[in-house]
């Protein structure tokens, strides 16, 4: 059978009318008819069609099989071929007015499809038809392009040509084009319009060709509806998409899936997923697309509940085999952070691909779980499956958040290997990883390796360089990122401040925020917050309050940094009314602000604000929270509320090591020795290690009670853990023995130690001075000033206790008279307490008030009273009215002070 069964392949056009006279439908025509459906289907699986569904297409091939059979002829038909008039008279009558002809000469589907048409008699013309005179031929060559008028038809296949090549803009030209020259279109050529428009995202285009669609009265097809809300969809406009999709008669399920993407892709995932139901009410079967959507949503605002319905829905649909849905219940089941549904669906799966793999790294690695993502990562490879630049960004933030350093580096040297190109975006993922490992060094070498940085690379460094606590190269690389030309945007602006706040540089963060207002970057909370914090760690808090008091809409982040800003510069009162007033306010607090409340107490030794915020905290569903049960516990104590603070440690859920520390030390300055090392021989039993921070605690507890024996005991489990190293445990074990008695074992621990910091050189001389070895106590200060120790007053108020108690007049106004001359340290109020006190000691009761009167600062009581006591061991009554006077003043309810006067006058009546 010869021939060619001519067929439009996505539409059926109104304006064609065929040539009934010129070609016979006969016996074979209803042969293709009858067998039509298995053509069309093969034609049909050669065909990508993304817009009109399958069967949309059948029936519009059905429609033109029997509307448009120019069905058997000729490989190179005649064009006279039962017509009334030879070819010779109908190219005549051709070149006689062109303009009733429809020129299909460089647009036709087959060789078989006329060149020339009648406009109204329909009448065909072949070039190439053996019956054309060669005549034609000549003149036709001599004709001007463009003087015969291309049809609808012809209009429209080229620009479905050009949209089926990707030639998108091209397409739109040759519409306008169309328009031009007086054609117009039909509903089909605005399908393929509307998907140029749509690919383009032009909307003003798009917008353009639907005032024609409603012109043309074309609005009413669903194809064309369909391709409007698919158009509006993508181009942003989801509003008007649904308008359109609202006034449709009949809503197909591509007009569906246009517009659940359309939702999902401006970020209005409730929508999308508002959307999918109401499909399901009105009985419109989903299909793959619309899954993909619809799980996309739910991904998109980690709506888990609303994703395990949908992976229901696909199960019961018996969808579970195709690979792609699979890898997008994956994907959204990680995003939602459901990681163990995640690995359930990935296990099922029966092959997993290259998408399947990532798609699981990246949940693990976004999870915080970097230690699987890497061991999957490994699987991966054992699989033969070939990692990309997605699997190798998934398993480089695996590495960055768990710090594996070592890993990062192999991993460096596969994609090395792998012959993987390092784009951008893959070198910014590893500078990241390096960053963050804290190996800035490894980050600087591919920082600098890169050919062109963008703000990104620029970003990653400056926050790692704060990270790894180099705020100084952090604010050069600023610098040198503007001199470079490189625009920074608001994570810039946020490092930089934060480098600024680290290092106190208030000049250079002034500088940055005039630089920020500069660049009109929108000034959101995120950097406003970066401003308050920099402004309060430059001691700036004023200027930090008047940022906060500016900010038109403040989050947690906002009040946590104020509140703790105070905090840190010791004005709890003001933290705790802000807290009161933030209470006014629609955000609530959070952990962090609790640790800042709760802390402002224990400064200010606040227990019924103290009991108040606890009341909060009940209230705000935070009691479970072990760091804020711990910092509970500690404010109790500070305040010496025991039974309180052993109230909460009881009733918290679990207890860490910050929590058992906190008590131990806790009990230790309220002077419970006894009920501290109770607390940790209850730790011992616990499967919790102690830490330096556990045993300095408890070797505090043993000092304060001299308890030598519970000291040695703790001493050799210091041993078995290996913290015997320790500077700071050592330490505090010189300074135990000494208060029990055993300055021996003082004095080798101190004589072992391998370092010695200003604490242990502290601790030995005060366990001399302690013991009454004034000639040691001035031997080893020789011996710290030999070796350049650092001074400091609690070296100096060791040294003086030591001559005190030695009676070393001389030597200790010596070592008084050079503290600021010589060493640089102002005098303390405990300073001139050990002169005092030793002058007291010595008879010297003239010289010790002349001192009191001396001092840069009002004299504490104890002071005061230790002159007292003075006075009365050496008689001297008129001291002792002097000094009773101003102990009187200080505190007119000082029973011990009118004791000791007493005592004085009795003494000196019986002399």
């Amino acid at each position: 059978m010869e021939g060619k069964l001519l067929m439009r392949s996505c539409y059926v056009e109104d304006h064609v009318q065929l040539c009934h006279g010129s070609l016979q439908l006969g016996s074979i025509a209803a042969c293709l008819l009858a067998s039509s459906s298995s053509l069309l289907e093969k034609h049909f699986n050669s065909t990508s069609f993304d817009i009109i569904p399958t069967a949309a297409y059948q029936r519009c091939y059905a429609s033109r099989l029997h509307l448009e059979c120019s069905m058997l002829s000729s490989p190179v038909p005649s064009s006279a071929k039962g017509s009334k008039r030879n070819a010779e008279q109908l190219w005549q009558e051709f070149f006689s007015d062109t303009s009733q002809w429809w020129d299909h000469s460089c647009y036709k589907r087959s060789a078989s499809y006329p060149d020339f048409k009648h406009k109204k008699t329909q009448e065909a013309l072949w070039i190439s038809s053996p019956s054309t005179p060669q005549w034609v031929k000549q003149k036709l060559a001599a004709m001007v392009p463009g003087t015969v008028q291309r049809s609808t038809f012809s209009w429209t296949v080229s620009i479905e040509k050009t949209v089926k090549n990707g030639e998108h803009l091209k397409a739109l030209k040759l519409y306008q084009e169309m328009l031009g020259r007086g054609v117009h279109p039909d509903k089909f050529t605005f399908v393929w319009v509307l998907k140029a428009c749509a690919s383009l995202k032009t909307l003003e285009e798009g917008m353009k060709v639907h005032k024609n669609v409603i012109r043309l009265r074309c609005e009413s097809d669903v194809f064309v509806a369909s391709c409007l809300v698919d158009m509006y969809a993508k181009c942003g406009e989801v509003d008007k998409a649904n308008q359109v999709f609202n006034t449709m008669k009949t809503q197909d399920l591509v007009s569906w899936n246009a517009l659940i993407m359309g939702y999902v892709n401006c970020g209005q995932e409730k929508k999308a997923i508002k959307l999918f139901h109401q499909m399901q009410l009105k009985q419109v079967d989903p299909d793959r697309l619309t899954f993909v959507g619809v799980l996309n949503a739910c991904a998109g605002i980690e709506a888990l509940e609303e994703g395990k319905q949908v992976h229901a829905v696909l199960i019961a649909r018996k969808c579970m085999l195709d690979l792609f849905l699979l890898n997008c219940l994956v994907t959204m089941y990680c995003k939602c952070g459901s990681i163990e549904d995640a690995w359930r669906v990935f296990k099922q799966m029966g092959e997993h691909d290259i998408v399947s793999w990532n798609a699981m790294i990246s949940g693990y690695a976004k999870c915080g779980q970097g230690e699987r993502a890497l061991k999957l990562f490994r699987q991966m490879q054992q699989a033969k499956v070939q990692p990309d630049k997605i699997t190798f960004v998934g398993v480089l933030n695996a590495c960055a958040n768990a710090g594996k350093l070592e890993e990062g580096r192999r991993l460096h040297a596969e994609i090395l290997r792998s012959g993987l190109k390092l784009d951008l975006s893959l070198t910014n993922c590893l500078i990241d990883m390096y960053a963050k490992c804290e190996s800035l060094i490894d980050a600087c070498r591919v920082f600098d390796s890169m050919e062109r940085q963008d703000v990104v690379s620029w970003n990653i460094m400056i926050m790692g360089s704060v990270k790894c606590r180099q705020a100084e190269r952090s604010l050069q690389l600023y610098l040198q990122m503007q001199q470079e030309g490189v625009k920074p945007n608001m994570v810039t602006f946020m490092g930089a401040l934060k480098a600024s706040g680290m290092v106190g540089a208030l000049e250079e963060g002034r500088h940055i925020h005039a630089e920020l207002v500069h660049s009109r970057c929108e000034l959101d909370t995120p950097l406003q917050n970066s401003l308050i914090d920099m402004h309060a760690k430059c001691g700036r808090i004023e200027d930090a309050m008047r940022v906060f008091n500016n900010m038109g809409q403040r989050d947690i982040v906002s009040w946590n940094t104020i509140l703790m800003a105070f905090v840190n510069y010791g004005q709890g009162e003001k933290a705790l009314e802000l807290f009161q007033q933030m209470e006014q306010e629609p955000v609530a607090p959070d952990r962090i602000t609790f640790v800042a409340v709760l802390q402002a107490c224990s400064g200010k030794k606040a227990s019924k604000e103290g009991k108040w915020i606890h009341s909060q905290i009940i209230r705000s569903g935070y009691m479970d929270d072990i760091v804020v049960g711990s910092c509970l516990v500690d404010m109790y104590l500070k305040c010496k509320s025991i039974d309180d603070a052993f109230r909460v440690f009881k009733t918290m859920p679990v207890h860490d090591l910050i929590s058992w520390n906190t008590m131990i030390v806790g009990l230790v300055k309220c002077g419970q020795g006894k009920k501290a090392l109770t607390l940790f021989r209850q730790l011992e039993q616990e499967p919790v290690k102690p830490d330096r921070f556990t045993f300095i605690g408890a070797i505090s507890a043993c000092a304060s009670i001299a308890a030598l024996e519970e000291g040695k005991r703790i001493h050799a489990k210091i041993i078995q853990s290996k913290w015997d190293s320790d500077i700071y445990v050592l330490s505090c074990l010189i300074d135990m023995y000494a208060k029990c008695g055993s300055i021996q074992n003082s004095s080798r621990i101190f004589t072992g130690m391998l370092m010695r910091d200003t604490v242990s050189w502290s601790a030995m001389l005060g366990g001399y001075a302690m013991h009454g070895l004034g000639k040691e106590t001035l031997q080893l200060f020789e011996q710290m000033c030999q070796e350049n120790v650092q001074m400091d007053s609690t070296i100096f108020i060791s040294l003086l206790s030591a001559c005190s108690h030695a009676g070393l007049l001389y030597e200790a106004y010596c070592y008084f008279e050079t503290l600021t001359p010589v060493y640089g340290i102002l005098a303390t109020i405990e300073l001139y307490s050990c002169l005092i006190d030793l002058l007291g000691r010595l008879g010297y009761l003239s010289e010790a008030e002349d001192t009191i009167i001396r001092m840069p600062c009002q004299p504490e009581i104890s002071v005061l009273m230790a002159l007292l006591a003075a006075c009365r061991t050496h008689g001297n009554v008129q001291i002792a009215e002097r000094v009773a006077t101003r102990v009187f003043k200080l505190d007119p309810e000082s029973s011990s002070g009118y004791v000791l006067l007493s005592n004085i006058y009795a003494t000196s009546t019986k002399v």
